[in-house]
């Protein structure tokens, strides 16, 4: 879960139901001379209606409809047209039975259907998870239904209820695009490799509360794991990193899972974690990164806790101590070093050419958009922290290299960065570079803390970082990373080193039609396990020290 809503209440406090008075205004002639445009969300007919005109399920500008005291004995399905309803008042007819399609009418908060003639309710009417008041009294319902109903906070129950015994009679959605855009080098000796990004949507936060729209049952960690781990095995990466795993699932389920596929990983919760008790450490969510074994070995990992970056570089700032140290994401890296494995078979005359280093990081970032600016600092402070890891390797690798370039160890960057596009966070990791004065900082005081942090340009007007990386995704590729009733974006995102990397292809988009045919409003959903999509790229890697590799003969090595 995530969000540039992202994680909010559905704003129940905000919702005012329409005056059931109804006064309206009746505009003077002085007001139609002028011009004045009248407009009218609300519709009342009220009379001995028997039936209505087919013209009316073309208002769809429609909010509310007040169709009570009549003598309707049907509402036809082409109700489900006034798609902006939020009141709707069905109120002493005749009615008998209601049509399935009423389910899609997603934003109603009020239904009236009291003092009619049904004695059960569709399923579908599960759907309306936004529902605040259900007016069902003076029906001859079922004793099942009533019971759930009459129970304190019935009309949820009897919502969920409904939801949950909704037979789901969607197809599963269509196996997702490959997407070539390159062809590997032949003239040079380079590594192959795929990368996976996904958010999992951690089981604590996979609430009917956050996700109203997905019955319970499939909001089950215990069904969601499956699907989960279904994904991973089909697309076979060889890099793999999550976000929003809980520590007991990485140790318990996904570690032995995919080490018996010939993975290892490693993994960090939160900074929370460190003061809880070990039961509930278990269930605090982190970020984990796994590695084929048979391509990869682990040099080091590295923990990078914004928390504790925040309190040792305020500097006196009230804004980092009460806004970046109160936030405890983390970010996780992982310094690896390619094995023969990694290579086609045969191409390397001497196994020892085979060890290069490369740098994955998986992170995190704080989910509020009221915190752009928090979004902001966490992510150049993993960016120094990056360039600290970079340069002690280039170190290691490199003996005595005069000064070390953090460019000489490839990098790939991937996670929920809970930021779009247009972000500041986006910009800064895509320019290596971002203005003093953004707007995304918010005037707040971090100057002297980014000043200790040594990431000021000469002049210091901008903020820096040595990087030169691409995002491997390009704005037309996935119109959504994240897909939720209340919000639909891309907020995660794979970054890699574009001087030694190359995009090879890339999963595409989730077929948007099936969407629609569908009426999927947002996911979790009993096909989709996460709120999240996963983001897969293959990557042709060219190492620093073969960039110029050759035979002793002069001809260049090829594939």
């Amino acid at each position: 879960m995530s969000k540039t809503n992202h994680r909010t209440d559905r704003d129940k406090d905000k919702y005012e139901p329409p005056n059931p008075r109804r006064v309206h205004t009746i505009m003077s002639s002085e007001d139609v001379a002028a011009g004045k445009k009248s407009f009218w969300p609300e519709l009342e007919i009220t009379g001995t209606i028997r039936n209505l005109s087919p013209a009316l399920w073309n208002m769809t500008h429609l909010t509310s409809l007040y169709l009570d005291n009549n003598n309707l004995c049907r509402i036809p399905s082409d109700i489900a047209r006034l798609t902006n309803l939020t009141h709707l008042d069905l109120s002493s007819n005749k009615l008998r039975t209601l049509p399935s399609e009423l389910g899609d009418l997603i934003r109603l908060r009020d239904l009236l259907l009291n003092n009619n003639s049904l004695r059960v309710l569709p399923y579908e009417l599960g759907k309306l998870f936004k529902i605040q008041n259900l007016g069902l009294d003076g029906n001859p319902l079922t004793q099942e239904i009533l019971v759930i109903y009459k129970e304190p906070n019935g009309t949820q129950k009897l919502l969920e209820y409904l939801l949950d015994n909704l037979v789901v009679n969607h197809t599963r959605p269509p196996q997702r695009p490959w997407i070539s855009l390159g062809t590997p080098d032949r003239s040079r000796t380079t590594s192959i490799f795929t990368v996976m990004c996904y958010n999992v949507l951690c089981d604590k936060y996979a609430t009917r509360q956050m996700y109203g729209y997905c019955p319970k049952w499939a909001m089950k960690w215990e069904y969601r794991r499956g699907s989960i781990l279904n994904e991973i095995r089909t697309y076979t990466a060889d890099i793999i990193s999550l976000q929003e795993l809980e520590t007991e699932q990485f140790y318990n389920y996904f570690l032995p899972e995919l080490k018996r596929d010939g993975y290892d990983g490693i993994f960090s919760p939160k900074s929370r974690a460190k003061t809880m008790s070990e039961n509930e450490r278990k269930h605090v969510d982190g970020c984990a990164i796994f590695y084929r074994t048979s391509k990869f070995t682990l040099l080091k990992e590295h923990l990078v806790e914004f928390n504790q970056l925040a309190m040792a570089n305020a500097e006196g700032s009230d804004d980092m101590l009460n806004r970046v140290m109160t936030k405890d994401n983390i970010g996780l890296a992982a310094l690896l070093q390619t094995k023969e494995g990694a290579f086609e078979p045969g191409i390397l005359s001497d196994p020892s050419q085979a060890l290069h280093p490369i740098l994955v990081c998986t992170a995190h970032i704080h989910w509020d958009p009221e915190y752009c600016d928090v979004k902001l600092i966490q992510t150049m402070m993993l960016m120094h922290e990056l360039r600290q890891i970079v340069e002690d390797s280039a170190i290691a690798f490199r003996p005595g290299a005069s000064k070390p370039d953090a460019n000489n160890v490839p990098l790939i960057l991937c996670g929920d960065l809970n930021s779009l596009p247009n972000s500041g966070v986006i910009e800064y990791l895509s320019n290596g570079r971002i203005s003093a004065e953004h707007a995304d900082f918010k005037e707040l005081g971090y100057k002297d803390s980014l000043k200790k942090l040594g990431i000021t340009s000469d002049n210091k007007t901008e903020y820096l970082h040595p990087f030169k990386i691409n995002r491997a995704y390009s704005d037309d590729v996935m119109p959504y990373t994240n897909y939720t009733f209340d919000f639909k974006g891309v907020i995660d995102y794979i970054f890699y080193s574009k001087q030694h990397m190359s995009v090879l292809g890339l999963l595409g988009p989730l077929d948007v039609e099936w969407f629609k045919e569908n009426k999927v409003v947002g996911c979790p959903h009993p096909h989709v396990p996460s709120d999240h999509f996963p983001l897969i790229v293959e990557f042709e890697l060219t190492p620093p020290a073969m960039n110029h590799l050759q035979h002793s003969n002069g001809i260049l090595l090829r594939r």
